[in-house]
């Protein structure tokens, strides 16, 4: 019984979308041990150990439960001292990983103390605000108290204070535990993150969740927000009900009980909107999405650039996934089209998915981002904050389409603190 309890945990914990994991990243030079360290960490033989210098080409990425945090991403990065012009893209590739990265371990040999460039990590993971560790690795080749004296010296230069520090040794075991548990620490409760709709609704509830199903739609699936949400409802104790848009109106007048809420795709705003009186809440999955992932306030205030948007203009629209586009895809066909309709200008569109957010994003007049749903909160803020410095408005999907349809009043009554901003 208590095995299969554990293969049911351990299932549980292997579905967990890769938006939800705590990302912690191990970084430092080419042979530092890094990946030997990953692999005494996780317990699996997950990355490629070797003494010959840039085993590690590319981030590995491996989704797992990581006892006592839980479902975890463990990333295990190229050398941040790699030379020549392929080194030089995978240093690159590095600085990427900061971008989600949760809690950073800095792992220095400790023959060799830390380096130059392992200050620099430590001032990447200071600007980025990411909690960290150093790690000074391979001590069981090299006097404890020698390699006190040599990380002495680097924190009264000030450049690594405030920060954990750990002597490890990957051959025997030491320090690993203590690493694991020093982890632990540095990861915020997650019992205090936000919910995705649950917090705003009551139990006994009814909900009805408008997921339209048609040449876009994922085969035999619902799509990541509206699991997400369902899940939500049943926890806070509420009912949700889930029809396509052809169905809501029958479904309203049937259900006996008016519903508090209704949660569309936003593709399909504007016809869910007609269809639902005025005394139902109205919102989207991708405007619940951009507050989970805490940047809905910057999109209400960023989807405004759209009245000033002129013939030329370059506008962004990303996405966090990557997936087979469909003929009438939301992101690449639909949003470009309503647009140029409702614009009337000759504006440009690009697109982006997955890893591929530009780091240079002065051509553009405006960002349209999807929800998030596939990218940790940590990353879709930095996509913001680089959005904002650079003086880019910023919004998503939901809102645009909302802003578009002269519904987006409507669909944020749900949070009237943002009405203002309208």
């Amino acid at each position: 019984m208590t095995e299969k309890k554990d293969t049911e945990r351990m299932a549980g914990m292997n579905s967990t979308p890769s938006g939800e994991r705590i990302h912690i990243g191990f970084f430092g030079q080419r042979n530092a041990g890094k990946s030997s360290l990953v692999n005494a960490v996780t317990g699996q033989e997950l990355a490629i150990v070797s003494d010959t210098k840039g085993t590690t080409t590319d981030p590995v990425y491996k989704a797992m439960e990581l006892l006592p945090l839980g479902p975890v991403m463990i990333i295990d990065t190229p050398g941040f001292d790699d030379e020549g012009e392929l080194g030089k893209l995978r240093v690159n590739k590095t600085v990427q990983v900061l971008n989600k990265t949760d809690v950073a371990i800095l792992v220095a040999d400790s023959s060799s103390g830390i380096s130059d460039n392992d200050i620099e990590l430590v001032k990447l993971f200071k600007e980025r605000e990411i909690p960290y560790i150093v790690v000074m690795n391979k001590i069981d080749i090299c006097d404890e108290k020698q390699v006190d004296s040599i990380v002495k010296k680097r924190f009264e230069s000030g450049k690594i204070d405030n920060c954990e520090l750990i002597n490890v040794s990957t051959i025997n075991g030491i320090g690993v535990h203590e690493l694991k548990e020093k982890i632990g620490t540095l990861v915020k409760n997650d019992d205090m993150k936000l919910k995705l709709v649950g917090d705003l609704i009551s139990p006994g509830e009814f909900i009805v969740l408008v997921v339209p199903i048609d040449s876009a739609a994922p085969k035999g699936r619902l799509i990541l927000p509206q699991q997400q949400t369902i899940r939500d409802i049943l926890e806070a104790g509420a009912t949700s009900i889930v029809v396509r848009e052809s169905e809501l109106s029958e479904t309203l007048k049937n259900l006996g009980k008016k519903p508090s809420m209704v949660i569309t795709d936003s593709q399909a705003f504007e016809e869910v909107s007609k269809n639902t009186p005025d005394d139902i809440m109205l919102t989207s999955f991708s405007i619940l999405m951009a507050r989970y992932k805490g940047f809905l306030e910057t999109a209400v205030k960023g989807v405004a650039a759209i009245e000033n948007l002129k013939d030329g203009d370059r506008i962004l629209i990303s996405e966090g996934c990557t997936h087979h586009r469909q003929c009438d895809d939301i992101g690449t066909v639909k949003i470009p089209r309503w647009l140029k309709s409702y614009t009337g200008k000759d504006i440009v569109i690009e697109t982006s998915s997955g890893q591929g957010f530009p780091m240079d994003l002065s051509p553009y007049s405006l960002i349209i981002h999807c929800g998030g749903c596939m990218l940790n909160e940590r990353e879709i803020k930095y996509r913001m904050k680089c959005a904002i410095q650079s003086g880019i408005p910023f919004t998503n999907y939901g809102v645009t389409i909302a802003y578009m349809k002269g519904i987006l009043k409507r669909s944020l009554s749900v949070f009237p603190e943002l009405l203002e901003l309208l």
